[in-house]
């Protein structure tokens, strides 16, 4: 009985940290997105393409 209830520990934990891992990766690529995107609107300001017309 105690070796189940220690490997049911053990299984919570692991499910903890690998849920914690993947939500930690998708912060750290939401803020690559958000410099990306960033990048691309302010290198599309500076290249000034204001003179084209709405056909």
């Amino acid at each position: 009985m105690l070796i189940k209830i220690i490997g049911a520990i053990i299984v919570i934990w692991l499910a903890f940290t690998v849920i914690g891992f993947v939500f930690k990766a998708i912060g750290a690529l939401l803020i690559v997105a958000a410099v990306a995107t960033v990048g691309v609107a302010a290198y599309g300001a500076i290249k000034g393409k204001s003179h084209r017309q709405i056909r």
